[in-house]
Parts: C-alpha cells; structure tokens; sequence
C-alpha cells in the first residue's frame, strides 16, 4: 500500500492532486469517449435508485433507473443545490492509516443531501438500509458500502447530512478523486465515502453489505476517531544547534478534540517500536503542543478568491470565522519547537486528547475500528 503524497498538509485544504489515493479500480485511466459511455463524465453521469431483489425487497411507489429516463443526473442535482446546498469542510482518512502512511486529506466539499435526493421516490415502506456502489470495470473491482435508512434521514439540528459530493475546494470534483459524484458521509472513514457513484439499492436487509464488513474483519459502523498525526515527510535530521520543529494534524473524530500532547525521549534503539503493555507507558512524560484555537492564516488558501463561500456548515455567515474551532470531522494543525536538544538520537511521539479525557488510542484501541496507534518519529541531531 503506497503512502502519502508529498504537500498533502502543506494546506489547510489539501490540494486534489495531493490527496492520498487508496482505490481498485483507476477509471480516471479511460480515454475520454470511454469515460462519457461509462458515464464518467458531469454530463453523462447518471444515478439509478432501485429496490433490493427478493427476500428484502421494499415496496416503492417511484425508482430512478436509466431505462426508462427517471435516472437522477447532475441537472436534477444543481437544482437541489441552488435550492439546498450542502458545503461543508471534511477530512478524508483511511480506516486503514497506518501512523507511517498518512491516508489524510482535508477538503471543501459541495454537494446536496441525499435525503432531499430520496425526496422524490415519495413515502417509503419496508426500507431499512441502503446499499449502494460505484462504477468498476471488473468485477474484483466492485466496492460497496451501506448505511442505515435513519442515518439518512434523520440529522441532528446543526450536524451533516449524508451528501451527494460533486464539488472539490470550489472545483467540479475531478475524476481522480471519486467525480462526476462521491457519497460523503461526514462522520465516517473514506470507505463510506463511495467514489464513481452510479447506483443506490434500497432494501429491506437489516445486514450491512459493506466490502470492508464481507471481506475484511472491520468495524462497517464505526466512526472515525480523534487522532493526532505527525508529518510522514517530516525531516529526520537536524544539525546541532539547530531547532527541530515538529509538526502534524489532529483529525477531530466523534469525540472532539481537546488538546494534543508529545513525548520526547532519547531513542532506545527499537526504530520507534514500543510494546503497548511496556512500563515506559506509565513513566511517560506527556507535554502539551501547540494547538491554535483558530484557523491557520490562508486556511482557504486554494479555493476562488481565496474565500470560502457563503452558508458552510459550523462558519459564521456574516464573518466567515469557524463558529468553534477545531470544526468537527476536519483537521487541526499541531506545532512543537524542540531547541538546545544535546547530540544524539532521539524518538518524538504525539497523541491526542478527546472532549472525554480519552487519551489515544483510547477508548477505542480495537484496530477494526479505525488504526489508533500512537506515532513515533525518530530524528538525529548532529
């Protein structure tokens, strides 16, 4: 699995080149008259909402499919947006993000809600999730997600909405990252994040069918979890003398964050491994970083005019400023200066504190549930 690419935490917003890339299928590769009969393309791209097949399927009185013309296309969802918006800043993390990869990327998302989307299928009966998927070409290439019918429906009053993406830091959400349109569930990992999507089952199943709950042994229902992440770019050596800064992000997960801390010790020779039961744990000596209660300066850096535009989710519509800062489900940037460090070795660690006093990894240790380890970077000074 590769790692990050370079400049993903260089912005506040990550660039769409920049973002990190976990796929298994590339159909960003096709030629341009292949991805318009695919339906790859913002006109041609076209969204069909159909029953499950027996036992489970539901009773609709309206489906969305392509054969005969109700398909939802990009028109049908511009006008949604222009009546109900959807702009919102989210990070996309892996399930999988190993501390040494960095599978996080933060973006401006526009899109609609998908329950506004399911508006027009009019009352449905026998419905109890969702399954749905993105375009592939072979068949191991197929990934699938679901959620429940109530996770769409129902929001509490100031949270997000599942949405239908199709917009990326004020740009048409390209190809690469999951375009013409992309699920985004906000609370949730990027594998509930669909890319491509072309297709919506509504069923009657009480059963998730998500790729990651039939093929690997992993958490469908999670959601993602307060994390503090070091720069995996980082400099590995620092001349005497010189001060070491140290930096990274704080994901801001379902718990909140209320502050990120490190721990610098020399290195003891284990290239940064350290037993989670080992008494060093214990005898740790925990100090507080840098952590801005605002926004970096050019937090919009990338987007037109280099502002974000009105009505988005947790900003002040008259000031533009974050109405509380870190915004939930996004990224916090965290700082150390390290100075008058003696020569040798050494191993920096960083871990995050939740609204619960929850220390990382607590209080969700379980790997299935999103990686929690704590990160080590070791760094020579000489």
């Amino acid at each position: 699995m590769p790692s990050a690419k370079p400049g993903y935490m260089q912005n506040f917003l990550t660039p769409a080149g920049s973002f990190y890339e976990v796929t298994r299928g590339k159909p960003y590769l096709l030629a341009n008259e292949a991805r318009v009969k695919a339906g790859l393309t913002p006109e041609t791209w076209k969204l069909e909402i159909v029953p499950d097949d027996a036992p489970w399927k539901p009773a609709l009185l309206k489906t969305c499919t392509i054969a005969d013309g109700t398909a939802i296309t990009m028109k049908d969802l511009e006008a949604l947006y222009q009546a109900r918006p959807i702009r919102c800043i989210k990070t996309l993390q892996c399930l999988l993000d190993e501390p040494s990869r960095g599978f996080c990327s933060n973006g401006f998302w526009e899109g609609v809600a998908l329950r506004d989307v399911l508006a027009r299928l009019g009352r449905l009966k026998s419905v109890r999730r969702l399954f749905y998927s993105g375009y592939y070409e072979n068949p191991k290439h197929r990934f699938a997600s679901s959620l429940a019918l109530s996770e769409v429906l129902e929001t509490t009053p100031g949270h997000l909405p599942v949405f239908l993406a199709f917009g990326l830091n004020g740009q048409p959400l390209p190809i690469e990252r999951g375009g013409p349109v992309r699920m985004l569930v906000p609370e949730s990992y990027g594998f509930k994040s669909i890319k491509w999507l072309n297709k919506i089952v509504l069923t009657n199943d009480y059963r998730a069918n998500d790729s990651y709950a039939t093929e690997a042994p992993n958490d469908p229902q999670t959601t993602m979890k307060t994390l503090a992440r070091l720069d995996v770019h980082a400099p590995s050596k620092y001349g005497r003398g010189q001060a070491a800064t140290m930096h990274g992000i704080a994901t801001v997960g379902a718990s909140g964050l209320k502050r990120v801390e490190y721990w610098l010790r020399p290195d003891q020779g284990t290239h940064g491994k350290l037993d989670p039961d080992d008494p060093a744990w214990q005898k740790a000596e925990w100090r507080p970083t840098e952590l801005p209660g605002k926004p970096p300066v050019r937090w919009a850096e990338g987007l037109p005019d280099g502002r974000y535009p009105d009505n988005v989710f947790f900003l002040d519509k008259l000031t533009g400023e974050p109405k509380l800062w870190p915004l939930p489900f996004s990224w916090a940037p965290w700082s150390v200066r390290l100075e008058n460090l003696a020569a040798g070795a050494y191993e920096f660690r960083v871990r995050a504190i939740d609204l619960n006093d929850f220390a990382q990894p607590e209080p969700r240790p379980n790997p299935q549930s999103g990686i929690a380890d704590v990160p080590c970077q070791t760094f020579l000074v000489d």
